[in-house]
């Protein structure tokens, strides 16, 4: 008789982890966008990028009219008490709640129970869960005791999920779940899951590479096993993350290390149709993917910078559309460097609205012709050296050229024999 599989009960509006293939939180490449094509490649659930507690707490929720979406903004005080009336608004967390809703996971940058709560509070009725981030190595994380910093804490992360699941989990019926990285030994990893375990969560997250690793590093495996078994035993999904290429590899993977599913980042920044599996197209041209790409980020009001930005993955570097789509300036300039005529009407209006369509003014300006002077420097740099190389390379042939034959001594030929 086969043995039940110990499973946590996942809250009404919550969702399981298992058999899903998801997309990693990502700072920049996690944005609504990004997103809500990788949800249209197929993606099963999608993680937005870690959101600070500091950040969120002291926000204002709205429901934007024009575009669909969910807002969460604040007013900019630089450090001071209350906002001046000039005061610049900045939008912290957006989603689109007609896709999103079931869907989206919101990654908490947290090194606080009562912060992470206050913060969480504020998304928890639109979300489809809560993950608390302890595997983030940058600096901007683990300065402030977050991401991978918590792994070295462990008492203060499993506070801070058992804050969650006491207070966000009864009241909003989604789950809490967590994202870590390998330990430096199997021994101390599996503590620590056992430990994360026990805090009532219904998803983990394990990183394949410890802290001091970097994406370009392959992921270990060697303790993916392990971990999936320990969180079998308390009932959690376990996804795996790490160099994972695509959806069917990802499935693949998980089945023969015995996780639940699996997460992707790297690949799907460059390719989110890499969401799709092989049997309903497999992994689509970039082209198709880019024109995807810039309808779904003016159709939503996306930042400019961070749809350059994303595209300056997506857009292969030797196409002849990657500078002009670089020195583009706004959504209109964007659409012709890329050859998106159809979008153009679209991207005029947007521009308006933005006033991307208007010449810089002040500091704008004079960062902007900054950035173009030294842009010109380096280009003009470039021409140098690879004038003056040009230079020494002609001087080493004329050399050459000038150099005197050397002699070569050759031995008298051999008395040819006569007939007697």
């Amino acid at each position: 008789m086969a043995t039940e599989v110990k499973r946590v009960p996942i809250p009404r509006r919550g969702v399981d982890y298992r058999g899903k293939v998801v997309l990693a939180p990502m700072v920049r490449s996690g944005e609504l966008p990004s997103r809500l094509l990788a949800l249209k490649y197929g993606a099963d659930l999608v993680w937005g990028p870690e959101t600070v507690d500091y950040s969120m707490i002291g926000t204002s929720r709205r429901f934007d009219e024009d575009s669909k979406t969910i807002e969460w903004y604040r007013l900019s005080s630089h450090g001071q008490k209350d906002p001046p009336p000039d005061a610049k608004e900045s939008i912290i967390y957006r989603m689109l709640p007609e896709v999103e809703k079931d869907k989206l996971i919101f990654q908490i940058g947290t090194s606080d129970p009562d912060r992470a709560v206050a913060a969480a509070r504020l998304v928890a009725a639109d979300v489809a869960g809560i993950d608390v981030n302890a595997g983030c190595p940058k600096p901007f994380s683990t300065s402030g005791g977050m991401g991978a910093a918590l792994l070295k804490t462990p008492d203060k992360l499993c506070a801070i999920l058992e804050a969650l699941v006491k207070n966000i989990t009864p009241e909003f019926e989604i789950g809490i779940s967590v994202k870590i990285r390998l330990l430096d030994t199997a021994a101390e990893t599996e503590a620590l899951v056992r430990r994360l375990c026990a805090t009532g969560i219904t998803g983990l997250t394990i990183h394949c590479r410890t802290t001091p690793m970097r994406p370009r590093e392959r992921a270990i495996r060697g303790q993916l096993r392990m971990i999936a078994e320990v969180c079998h035993e308390y009932g959690v999904a376990c996804l795996m993350n790490g160099d994972v290429e695509n959806r069917d590899q990802g499935l693949q993977l998980a089945k023969e290390f015995g996780a639940d599913g699996a997460m992707i980042a790297v690949a799907a920044e460059k390719n989110p149709s890499c969401f799709r599996s092989a049997a309903d197209g497999g992994l689509a041209s970039w082209e198709e993917v880019v024109d995807h790409y810039v309808k779904t980020a003016i159709d939503v009001d996306n930042r400019f910078g961070n749809t350059k930005f994303l595209l300056s993955n997506m857009v292969p570097g030797k196409s002849k559309s990657y500078q002009p789509m670089n020195q583009s300036k706004n959504y209109k300039s964007l659409c012709e460097a890329l050859s998106l005529g159809k979008h153009l009407e679209s991207a005029r209006i947007i521009d308006s609205k933005r006033g991307l369509d208007q010449p810089l003014q002040g500091k704008a300006a004079e960062k902007a012709a900054k950035k173009a002077a030294k842009r010109a420097n380096a280009q003009a740099d470039s021409l140098l050296v690879k004038s003056e190389r040009e230079n020494e390379q002609k001087r080493k042939r004329r050399m050459s050229d000038n150099r005197p034959v050397k002699q070569v001594k050759t031995s008298e030929p051999a008395p040819v024999a006569t007939a007697v």
